[in-house]
C-alpha cells in the first residue's frame, strides 16, 4: 500500500475516495484483461509489464476481482507488484460475490452473498495477491442467494476486523446503495459510465451527496471511444471477445457510436491527445466522479490513455460533446449532469 505522503512517479492528479482517506490517482489499471478469459489471448508477460509500466507513469491503484480469468487476473496482480519497494506499491483493490464452477468453467458465474462464501473468497484474494489486507472490497454485483442486508454487514464486518480497509460495492443501485448505507457507509461504488453509456448518472449523482466514492469502468466503452474501431474490425471481432456479442458493436448503435467518435476528433486535436485520453477526461469531468478504472494489455495502450489524467475540457467543449450525443444519438442517458 503507497503512503499517503509519498508522492506518485509522475506527478498525477490525486483525489480522496469518498471517506476513506485514500488519495487516488485520477485514472487506475483496470486488471480485467489479464485474467485472459474474455478479452481474447493475453500474453502474462506483458499484462506483467503493462502493471509496471502503468505504475512507472505515476498511477497508484489496481483493480482487479477473481472472476478475471478465474483468479488468474489476481495472481499477474502479485507477480508484478513483486519486487516493488513497500513506498512505490499501489492501492489493490478486488471483488467478491461471483463464485465459479471449477468443473464447468464455461459456465455462467453464481451470485452467492453467504458470509461463508465471502469469508472463502476474501482468504482466496488475500493468499493470490499476496497482501494482509484488500484496500478497497467490491460486491461485484447484487446477489441472487442472499439479502442485501447480509452481505453488506458481512463486508462491514471483514473491515471493523481490519482484513480490508474500505468496503464497497460494484453494479449496485440507488435503492440498493440507500439499504447499505442505512447499516454502515458505502465507502464507494464501481458503476459503468462513458459517454456511449451514462445510465449511471443517478448513482453517481447519489454517491456525490453522501460523500461517496466514485470509480467508474470502461469510461472508453472498451475500446469503442479509442477511434481504433470500424465496422469491419467489429464484425472480425473473434468469439472469445465478449464485444463481439456486445450491442454496442453491432448494427445501427455501432453506426451511432462511430458517427459520435468522429465528432470527437477536432477536441482531441485542439489538445493534441488521443481519443482514448478524451474519453477518460470526459467521464473524470462528470460531477461525483473520483476516478476511473482504465484497462490496457501492453504499456502501449497505457501511453495512449494515460493522458486523460490531466486533460482538463472547458464548458465550451464539454457543450460540444453534449450536442454532439444529441445529433449522433449515441448511446443513452443524460448528455450532461442535470444538477
Amino acid at each position: 500500500m503507497p503512503n499517503d505522503s509519498a508522492a506518485p512517479r509522475e506527478a498525477l492528479p490525486t483525489q480522496v475516495l469518498g471517506k476513506t482517506g485514500m488519495a487516488i490517482t485520477r485514472v487506475g489499471f483496470g486488471a480485467w484483461a489479464a485474467g485472459g478469459t474474455e478479452w481474447g489471448a493475453v500474453d502474462d508477460a506483458d499484462s506483467i509489464r503493462a502493471i509496471r509500466h502503468a505504475l512507472e507513469r505515476g498511477i497508484n491503484w489496481i483493480d482487479t476481482a477473481p472472476i478475471y480469468g478465474f483468479g488468474h487476473s489476481e495472481e499477474i496482480v502479485r507477480r508484478a507488484l513483486q519486487g516493488v519497494p513497500a513506498a512505490d506499491r499501489p492501492y489493490v483493490f478486488t471483488k467478491c460475490g461471483l463464485v465459479w464452477d471449477e468443473h464447468r468453467p464455461a459456465a455462467a458465474p453464481r451470485r452467492v452473498g453467504t458470509a461463508e462464501s465471502l469469508r472463502r473468497e476474501l482468504d482466496a484474494s488475500l493468499r493470490r495477491l499476496g497482501v494482509e489486507r484488500i484496500d478497497l472490497y467490491q460486491v461485484h454485483r447484487p446477489a441472487d442467494d442472499t439479502a442485501l442486508e447480509v452481505y453488506w454487514e458481512t463486508l462491514l464486518s471483514f473491515q471493523r476486523a481490519g482484513k480490508i480497509r474500505a468496503a464497497a460495492l460494484s453494479n449496485h443501485s440507488v435503492a440498493q446503495l440507500e439499504r447499505a448505507e442505512r447499516l454502515g457507509h458505502v465507502e464507494s461504488l464501481q458503476p459503468p459510465f462513458s459517454a456511449i453509456r451514462r445510465e449511471e448518472a443517478a448513482e453517481i449523482q447519489w454517491c456525490r451527496a453522501h460523500d461517496t466514492g466514485v470509480i467508474v469502468y470502461s469510461p472508453m466503452q472498451a475500446g469503442l471511444l479509442t477511434g481504433a474501431f470500424s465496422v469491419e474490425r467489429a464484425r472480425t471481432l473473434p468469439a472469445d471477445d465478449w464485444r463481439s456479442r456486445d450491442p454496442h458493436f453491432t448494427g445501427d448503435a455501432l453506426q451511432r457510436n462511430l458517427a459520435f467518435v468522429e465528432a470527437l476528433k477536432p477536441v482531441a486535436a485542439r489538445h493534441g491527445a488521443t481519443l482514448g485520453a478524451l474519453a477518460v477526461a470526459w467521464v473524470l469531468a462528470w460531477p461525483g466522479v473520483t476516478g476511473a478504472i482504465v484497462g490496457a494489455r501492453t504499456p502501449a495502450q497505457v501511453d495512449g490513455w494515460i493522458g486523460g489524467a490531466t486533460l482538463t475540457l472547458s464548458d465550451e467543449e464539454r457543450e460540444q460533446i453534449a450536442a454532439a450525443l444529441e445529433h449522433t444519438g449515441a448511446g443513452s442517458g443524460p448528455v450532461r449532469p442535470s444538477w
